[in-house]
């Protein structure tokens, strides 16, 4: 009945033949190789589509990952029901398809080339489904097309403010088409990206979003499930799927070592959507007052009804009160109320006398933001972060990350003397700052800064520094285990102890200074640093040749020059 397609590697020839594919002629994600795109990336460290890690050699070290476990181990058989295929999802044989539309489910708004495909009898049935809300899906018969079954659904639009809604919205479409794939007893589907350029969706979060859905829900249901094929209709969403998919579906050991450093920090639930905890609701188990009881009991006898009743109200609401969580209580607050305390707290911040900006330290004033706020502020940071293409920034290599210190934390570092303040974007930098730490800062872990051969480049103000550790956020103040500044000068003591003083005493308080290499490595293993050679020899210019040290990298000797 219908003409199979000739297909190269799992992607269709581009000869215009949009004759029907089966399953058989896309080979699974077991058996496909594009082990080298993810290890390695595509040859060029400044095209976006590459993982820039200056620390992960060709040899594929697992440095900084050892005794961590994976979120998403291998599973060949889940991996043997993925597919990953370049075309149209309607031109493949199986037994449903997946049309990203609007909530008037009309043609106009649907999968390009769709209803062409499938004839006029689709939306005939589509306008009498009474349309359908975002995030959930309906099921229409496939007419003209290969499959048994078209699922439409609304993907949601995306705003950076609405991140995380945005996030849940695009999770439970791929939910509910996978859902509603199993009610119907079918055991195959093809989804293309739901996300669409219309409604702003930035491709490579969106992308993370479908694919650790997808495993989330494979992982409770693959029995019920033959075939989930990811269709790309571009060479953009084609390179983004193939870098992805190894971190979800790692096909052997080393890409389920190589994935736990590549992963993002936050991979959702169980169900692979984002939970914020200041949105759960938190109720601590209530003691058992058996004596609190016995007396209200007998009390109860000599209390006229009216009184007993608004008395055991008011118990009521007290033990509650007292046992509901203080952060899920703080949200309880009358919004108006809220409003108008930010605003005279931001009211008394401009009238006050600011020492701080007196004293050129910048703009410190600004009341001081709460935890849900705080987060809130680098949820939208981050999401911007993974939509920008930071390229230029990596390439200066001012922070990039380490291995791990003698306690097994890893390392992040920062080199001073990179930080060129006249070339560089600062809310480009702080962007990458937030994606760069983001993995980090989920567990303890350290900073190794550089200040050798700094002491001569401009600064940032500490307001500036302020609005980078809110960004941050309190994750970051609360799991930072140390700050190892390495050739401190007097300058840069003044300006931490009034970063102690007048940004963040928590955060700035863990600094340990350190006036010599050998110093830092008894807390840091040398093996697990990568330092730029003008460290070693601003080491030795400055301690003399007491300490020659050999970098165990190039074996070359480093040592104080002859007069």
């Amino acid at each position: 009945m219908y003409r199979s397609v000739a297909t190269r590697g799992g992607m269709p020839t581009d000869s215009g033949d949009s004759g029907v594919v089966t399953l058989d002629q896309v080979p699974s994600w077991n058996d496909t190789d594009q082990r080298s795109s993810f290890l390695y990336g595509p040859g060029d460290s400044s095209s976006p589509l590459y993982f820039s890690d200056p620390l992960t050699s060709s040899s594929g070290s697992n440095s900084g990952i050892d005794g961590m476990v994976s979120r998403f181990p291998v599973d060949h058989d889940i991996n043997g029901r993925i597919y990953l295929w370049r075309g149209n999802p309607w031109n493949l044989e199986v037994d449903a398809v997946v049309n990203s539309t609007n909530e008037s489910l009309d043609e106009a708004h649907s999968s390009p080339g769709l209803h062409a495909a499938a004839g006029p009898g689709l939306a005939e049935e589509c306008s009498a489904l009474g349309g359908c809300r975002t995030g959930m899906a309906k099921m229409t018969n496939a007419y003209d097309l290969p499959a048994r079954k078209i699922i439409h659904t609304v993907g949601p639009k995306y705003a950076v403010k609405y991140h995380t809604a945005a996030e849940n919205a695009l999770s439970h479409c791929y939910r509910s088409c996978l859902e509603l794939l199993i009610e119907n007893g079918l055991q195959s589907i093809a989804m293309g990206c739901i996300y669409t350029e219309a409604k702003g969706y930035p491709r490579e979060p969106a992308a993370h979003v479908a694919i650790r859905t997808v495993r989330r829900f494979l992982e409770k249901q693959k029995d019920k499930i033959n075939a989930v094929v990811f269709c790309t209709s571009n060479s953009s969403d084609t390179e983004i799927y193939k870098r992805l998919l190894p971190l979800y579906f790692p096909r052997d050991k080393h890409e389920e070592e190589v994935a736990i450093s590549k992963l993002p920090a936050d991979v959702g639930d169980e169900n692979g959507e984002t939970v914020i905890d200041e949105r759960k609701i938190r109720i601590k188990p209530l003691p058992v007052l058996s004596l609190t009881t016995t007396n209200a009991s007998t009390a109860s006898v000599d209390i006229p009804i009216n009184d007993s009743d608004s008395t055991l109200r008011r118990r009521s609401s007290f033990h509650v009160d007292a046992y509901l969580d203080p952060a899920f209580m703080s949200l309880m607050k009358d919004p108006d109320q809220r409003r108008k305390e930010q605003w005279e707290k931001a009211a008394q911040a401009q009238n006050g006398f600011d020492f701080a900006k007196l004293l050129g330290f910048g703009d410190l004033g600004g009341p001081p933001l709460s935890a849900a706020e705080e987060y809130s502020l680098h949820s939208r940071y981050f999401a911007k972060a993974n939509s920008l293409n930071l390229s230029e920034i990596a390439e200066m290599k001012i922070v990039y990350r380490g291995g791990v210190d003698s306690e097994g934390r890893p390392i992040m570092v920062v080199v001073g003397a990179h930080f060129l303040l006249r070339c560089l974007d600062l809310e480009h930098f702080v962007l990458y700052v937030v994606k760069e730490f983001e993995p980090l800062i989920q567990k303890p872990y350290s900073i190794v800064y550089f200040h050798s051969a700094a002491s001569l480049q401009m600064r940032p103000d500490l307001g500036w520094m302020k609005k980078l550790q809110q960004v941050l956020g309190r994750k970051h103040r609360r799991n930072l285990h140390a700050i190892y500044v390495l050739h401190p000068t007097l300058g840069l003591r003044a300006t931490i102890f009034a970063l102690q003083i007048f940004v963040d005493g928590e955060a700035w308080q863990k600094v340990v200074y350190m006036d010599r290499l050998l110093q830092l490595f008894k807390y840091v293993p040398r093996e697990q640093l990568t330092i730029p050679d003008f460290v070693f020899q601003h080491d030795l210019e400055v301690n003399g040749g007491k300490g020659v040290i050999v970098d165990p990298r190039t074996k070359y000797i480093y040592q104080r020059p002859s007069a």
